[in-house]
């Protein structure tokens, strides 16, 4: 086992109640409480509300009023500036967030203040500019009318249900478009990390935001989250998360033919040419695997190596992740932190476990790390002989876990990138151009990185094709997904 060591204690930080947030108040759950833990020591953080069915149905009844009153009567272009305030009170307490996330998920504090939260922030930005830009347009139709037009509309209630992964960023994705374009929200976060959600639903309504606009019910996914998908006052459900669930929540959501979309795992092929800029390459291959632990749907897990520089690739990458030591997570320096769980944990050992099975080999890492006998620390791993068709290959690991494959021609790296029941997202490395737009034209993956690695902003939409899901978040087209369409016809 690797050994890394702790900073001092983390300073006190400020947690939300052991209660729910519905209709901008802190309310008693009636499902109890459950503990959240920080991964990186093992100890419990605070005590948390876990909401029932009946917790949902008056998030859901507190959305819905909110709607009929101060919310559904707010312009848009008042709507936007309040999405702003949000923002900048959320900027003035980065850091403040940026501890609680670590805290609450295990991932180095400068990941969660220099990359979570301004993110957040940047998302809820951007959509605050499409507040009052939302239209629908004048249509050239024929017979008996004067005109025809259509209108843009809110759906209603959204329930946003998100990972644990990314919590602060997840969830602003979701709740930024759907309060911009009128709608009101109830959130679900993981049970795993839902501290950020509920500190930033009473930072917006502190910053405006009406009460009932935005709800946040933690708790188990087969009662509040189930009832939310079954719940016939709910319009939308947008979702993150595991394929297996995405499937689940389809049939459930079928009974109310509710607006769904899912962005859900992956398995994502990073593909190195031998003309590439190795050193490049070496660092958007580590960076993307080894950045939030792997614990990130787009994860470029997959790694296929031109034959002929396969061997100077591995070598490369091997020293460089020799260098990445696991670590307390609050200090500034460490650049892997812990993993969400021990459950979690167990899971990924047991994928490395399964490629040695089946053939593989770790080149390196493979193993739990010791950080002061405490938290649920992994070595950074990478497996080398592996196939395409192994488990650990084929399987999200959701884990520091890196697959290498070699390929000798563009044809069949692009045959083995595309092998997969998932299609989130791809990189390509190389000199040529052409090859390059060539390549990522011919995957199948809503995002292909050029040369880089693990990239996003809140203008490029981002989603799944294949089993990755559905639906697009950021950008415009994310708008499509928060809004109705409805057509009106003038008679003369």
């Amino acid at each position: 086992m690797t050994t890394a060591t702790t900073t001092d204690v983390e300073p006190a930080l400020r947690l939300p109640p052991a209660k729910l947030f519905i209709g901008g108040e802190w309310v008693d759950a009636e499902g109890g409480t459950f503990t959240s833990e920080n991964p990186a020591t093992e100890q419990s953080l605070c005590e948390v509300a876990a909401a029932s069915a009946a917790d949902a149905d008056r998030a859901v009844a507190a959305a819905q009023e909110a709607l009929d009153g101060a919310w559904g009567k707010t312009s848009p272009r008042d709507r936007g500036k309040i999405l702003w305030r949000i923002a900048d009170a959320l900027e003035a307490r980065t850091e403040e967030f940026g501890r609680v996330e670590t805290a609450d998920n295990g991932k180095p504090i400068f990941e969660s203040r220099y990359v979570d939260v301004p993110a957040a922030i940047d998302a809820l930005r951007y959509f605050a500019g499409w507040a009052d830009k939302i239209h629908g347009d004048t249509l050239a139709v024929q017979g008996p009318f004067s005109m025809a037009y259509t209108l843009r509309e809110p759906m209603g209630v959204v329930a946003a249900i998100t990972p644990w992964n990314f919590p602060i960023i997840q969830a602003m994705w979701k709740i930024a478009p759907a309060l911009a374009c009128g709608n009101a929200v109830v959130h679900k976060p993981a049970s795993n990390t839902p501290l950020t959600a509920l500190k930033f639903a009473e930072l917006a309504t502190e910053a405006g935001l009406p009460p009932g606009a935005l709800n946040v019910v933690p708790g188990r996914g087969s009662q509040v989250g189930r009832r939310l998908v079954e719940h016939p006052g709910v319009a939308k459900i947008s979702f993150t998360g595991s394929t297996e669930v995405g499937r689940g929540l389809m049939k459930d959501a079928a009974d109310t033919i509710k607006r769904v979309t899912l962005e859900l795992g992956g398995k994502s092929p990073n593909i190195v040419f031998a003309d590439a800029d190795l050193d490049a390459a070496v660092k958007g291959a580590y960076n993307g695997i080894f950045y939030g632990k792997g614990e990130v749907c787009a994860a470029g897990s997959r790694l296929f190596v031109e034959k002929r520089a396969h061997d100077e690739m591995l070598e490369k990458l091997i020293a460089r992740t020799s260098r990445l030591v696991p670590g307390d997570p609050q200090h500034p320096k460490t650049r892997l932190g812990a993993l969400v769980s021990k459950e979690q944990r167990e899971s990924v050992l047991g994928y490395v476990e399964t490629g040695r099975e089946e053939g593989a080999e770790v080149a390196h890492g493979g193993r739990a790390a010791d950080v002061d006998g405490k938290g649920y620390f992994m070595e950074p791993t990478i497996l080398t002989g592996v196939d395409n068709q192994m488990k650990v290959a084929q399987e999200e690991i959701f884990g520091p876990v890196l697959v290498a494959i070699p390929f000798e021609e563009p044809e069949e790296a692009v045959s083995l990138a595309n092998e997969s029941i998932f299609g989130l997202a791809a990189g390509v490395w190389t000199r040529d151009i052409g090859k390059a737009h060539s390549v990522a034209a011919r995957i199948k993956a809503g995002t292909v990185w050029i040369n880089q690695y693990n990239w996003y902003d809140s203008g490029a939409p981002f989603g799944g094709y294949k089993q990755s899901g559905f639906g697009r978040e950021l950008g415009s087209a994310a708008l499509d997904y928060y809004t109705e369409s409805k057509t009106v016809w003038v008679g003369k």
